[in-house]
């Protein structure tokens, strides 16, 4: 593939420049419970706290910020899931531009009310981002109205580099940074800004291993399509990498790794739980990689980006549930018991006896697997992990119950 021309220094400081009056300055905040895993200083990049909830207003802003005066006047269109979309309608919004968005059907609620409260004239199409780009492509062509890509662009990968700008001002000593990655915007902008300014600094990237276009873009020499895309983090389901992108990240960046969906919701659970913060499931792919990829290289303190913290609320319900369940925080059970007068409560208060909380109880006379005289309980527990649940397994095996 031809050369791509990296974003520059100047380039990445008229992005501070033009955008330190209207985008927050996120915090640092540090992470005990990280740190105490990892052996090293850690500290998360708070981009949940951002304007809109994530990043993305940041390269948005930039991008529609550049147009001339005819372009502003055939407004923007872009496509998205989501955060982007919102990045989009918020900063055409400021700038006094009209936008357009293409969303899949399947978006949820509050992204899709949250981008037409920020003004955008939102459009429903397709099953996935891909369908709705091509839609937006389409729309761009017939009115002449410019696509503002979520990532392939020079300006957005420009903008979100400011990340790493605050990132270096924020933590001088930082010695790694750790980006959630998807199409590569955000993760080729920090790699950009933190290795234009010093070089030894780690920059990983990490994705969802159930999206991950990037190892296999990587080791075939340019971008190329995922075979799967089947991710709880639909932020940073992107099947193909951004040639702009790429580019910077094949230069600049010193390993991309990947997480597992059990690894992503127990990330979000502890952020939630220990840093009091809320995140995506993609704002937490980063903080998945140090808690479960043990042989990581770690250098120095270490930045987690957090990159958004757009979540429905009930998705968040169901990612907890599910992060629980992976930390052995849930255990559910299907016992058979006697079907007489105390054989359900012999059961309970074995339960209790070892120390678990009941959630709910099922009980049933009618599985087709019960002899005469028995019945069938289902019992969701909360557990204290998995040594907990080992000792529950062991109390029932131990107690004559046949258990699933």
């Amino acid at each position: 593939m031809s050369a791509q021309p990296l974003v520059d220094l100047a380039h990445i400081d008229r992005a501070v420049q033009l955008l330190a009056p209207v985008m927050r300055r996120t915090p640092v905040v540090a992470s005990r419970a990280l740190s105490e895993r990892c052996g090293h200083d850690v500290w998360l990049k708070c981009e949940n706290l951002q304007r809109t909830g994530s990043f993305k207003p940041r390269g948005a802003y930039l991008r529609i910020a550049g147009l001339d005066e005819q372009q502003r006047a055939r407004g923007v269109v872009a496509a998205s899931a989501g955060n982007h979309a919102q990045g989009v309608a918020w900063s055409a919004g400021t700038l006094g531009i009209s936008s357009t968005v293409f969303m899949p059907t399947g978006a949820s609620l509050p992204k899709v009310a949250a981008t037409r409260a920020y003004g955008a004239d939102v459009m429903m199409h397709g099953a996935t981002v891909d369908e709705s780009l091509d839609a937006a492509i389409a729309f761009a062509d017939e009115t002449g109205a410019v696509l503002i890509h979520p990532f392939d662009h020079p300006d957005i990968v420009a903008g979100q580099a400011t990340v790493g700008i605050e990132v270096l001002e924020q933590m001088p000593d930082v010695g790694t940074v750790l980006v959630p990655l998807g199409g590569g915007g955000l993760l080729a902008g920090v790699a950009a800004a933190i290795k234009l300014h010093n070089r030894a600094i780690r920059v990983i990237g990490v994705q969802a291993a159930a999206a991950a276009a990037w190892p296999d873009s990587l080791a075939q020499g340019g971008p190329v399509k995922a075979t799967s895309m089947n991710t709880m983090a639909d932020g940073i389901a992107v099947a193909k990498p951004g040639v702009v992108p790429y580019a910077h990240v094949s230069e600049l960046v010193d390993e991309v790794v990947t997480v597992s969906e059990e690894a992503i919701s127990q990330a979000l659970v502890l952020v939630l739980e220990r840093a009091k913060l809320v995140v995506e499931p993609a704002g937490a792919t980063a903080v998945a990689a140090i808690t479960s990829i043990p042989d990581l290289r770690l250098d120095g303190q270490v930045c987690v980006v957090l990159s958004g913290g757009n979540i429905d609320p009930l998705l968040l319900t169901q990612v907890t549930t599910h992060g629980l369940r992976a930390a052995g925080r849930y255990l559910t059970i299907t016992a058979t018991v006697p079907d007489r007068p105390g054989g359900l409560v012999a059961l309970l208060e074995l339960l209790r006896d070892i120390g678990v909380s009941v959630v709910d109880v099922i009980h049933s006379r009618v599985s087709g697997e019960l002899r005469l005289g028995e019945v069938e309980v289902t019992v969701s527990l909360e557990t204290k992990g998995p040594e907990h649940q080992a000792r529950v397994r062991a109390a029932l095996t131990e107690s004559g119950y046949s258990f699933t």
